[in-house]
This record gives structure tokens, sequence and C-alpha cells, in this order.
């Protein structure tokens, strides 16, 4: 299933994307959902629109937290001078991060150099403490597609990394959550600046797998409905400017778009 949050003449609210994988937008639907899907159950109204006229948002505004995974991919920890970590290296992002498909991301003003991580994102469905790698499914709500923006002079100058991953925008999501991504086989991920290729690479590079991932985070935070797991970039990550589009592509989720200005 592929479920959305939209917007049609009021708030946001959930949706079940329908038609073939493989249909433009124009072909596909979207069935209002009765409640949060998170708390309640995937429960479809009787409102349907046409997916091109309604305005997607962020397939979800985490409650608690999104947290992201430094140097999981060993040819980016390789292109920006770093050693392949021991154990999955953490840190967090607010809430206030996150914007849907398609929203402009202003560029802060104390840094001159964004650089775009196309990302494969998990998203927890239930509370969870200490999940063994066997049970991770059970935790996972689904995937959907990420943009892990990161202020690289801000993350050279500062002791954290609070500034530099987690300010206003520096995590897109979109364009929808994905229930059934196999995520034990291989994924592709891609980004493209402005329709020219910038990352390829597939799930198989991580350094540490998505059950891995989820398993250790749990570890160290208790995990609940909506949280964000970001599992990390392939290499080809370069700087953004003002005007500039960025599109990130998971295999099996789909395709967003982010335009950058000052």
């Amino acid at each position: 299933m592929r479920i959305a949050r939209f917007v049609d003449q009021a708030e946001p609210q959930y949706g079940l994307v329908e038609g073939p994988a493989d249909a433009p937008e124009e072909e596909l639907t979207v069935t209002a959902l009765a409640g949060d899907p998170f708390f309640h159950g995937v429960q479809t109204t009787g409102t349907t629109h046409r997916l091109a006229d309604v305005r997607l948002v962020a397939p979800i505004i985490p409650r608690s937290k999104v947290i992201g995974v430094g140097r999981n991919w060993a040819d980016h920890a390789a292109e920006l001078g770093n050693e392949v970590p021991a154990s999955p290296q953490f840190f967090l992002k607010p809430n206030t991060s996150v914007v849907g498909p398609g929203e402009p991301v202003t560029l802060p003003s104390f840094s001159d150099e964004v650089s775009y991580e196309a990302e494969l994102a998990v998203v927890i469905g239930t509370i969870c403490k200490e999940v063994p790698i066997e049970r991770v499914k059970d935790v996972v709500f689904g995937y959907t597609a990420a943009n892990d923006l990161t202020a690289r002079d801000a993350q050279r100058t500062d002791l954290q990394w609070a500034r530099a991953k987690g300010f206003d925008g520096a995590c897109p999501l979109g364009p929808w959550i994905e229930t059934e991504l196999d995520v034990e086989s291989p994924v592709r991920i891609t980004s493209a600046v402005d329709g020219e290729p910038a990352q390829d690479g597939t799930t198989d590079d991580m350094v540490f797998s998505v059950a891995e991932l989820v398993a250790a985070a749990s570890e160290a935070f208790t995990l609940l409905p909506g949280d964000v797991i970001l599992t990390g970039t392939p290499s080809g990550v370069g700087l953004v400017r003002e005007g500039q589009r960025v599109e990130v592509v998971v295999e099996g989720i789909g395709s967003f778009s982010t335009p950058f200005r000052r």
C-alpha cells in the first residue's frame, strides 16, 4: 500500500494512493482515510480524488524524532575522507526539519555549503524498545524517500551536528509511505540535480542493513509510531545552489523533488 498525506481544501489528511506502480501521476487516485492509520489502521472513506488534483505534503511529521545514520555507505564515507564506523552512528533531526515533496527549502543563512543526500527512510509503526533484528519487520510501518540535507561548513566547525543536520527544511520526505517494500533485496537509490544524474547506489552497499539500523536505534531510543530512521546515502553528494532542484528516487517507492531558494 502507498499511504500519502495530502491537502484538498482543508487540513492535511491521510490517503491511500491507488493505481499501477509505474503509472504517471495523472492516472493515480488517492482515497481519503478515516483517521490516523498509525493508530486506527487503514480505513478508507468514500472520498476519492485524482492525485493530480490534490497537493501532497510530507507523508509523516514525526511526533517524536528523525534519526539519521552517519557514514553507513563505505563509498560515501570515503568521498568525505572518513573511515567506516564499527557500529551505527546516530544523530537527530527535529520534526521542524521535515518538509514534503515539491516544497521549497530556504538555504540557511549561516551556511554556504548545503549538500543533498538521497536516502531510504524507515517509518516506525509501533512503540518499541530493544527490538531484536529478527523482529524488526513487526515494528516497521513502511518506507519513504528522503533527502538528508547537510550544512557541510557547520558540520566541520560545530562540535555537534544539530545545526548542520537540523535546520528548517533539512529533511524533505516523500512522496508517500510504501508499506510493502522488500528491503532484503537490493533497493536502488538515485538523485539528480536539475536533471543531471548525481548519486546511484543500492542498499547492498550499506555497511549496516535496515534491520541492523532499526535494532541498534531501538537500543538507544524508545521508538514511537511515526518516528523516521534515515539509512545513509550513496556517494556522489554535492552542494546545491539557489534556484536548483534536486530529485530523489527510491526504487519501489517513487520520486520527489525539492527546489532551493535563499
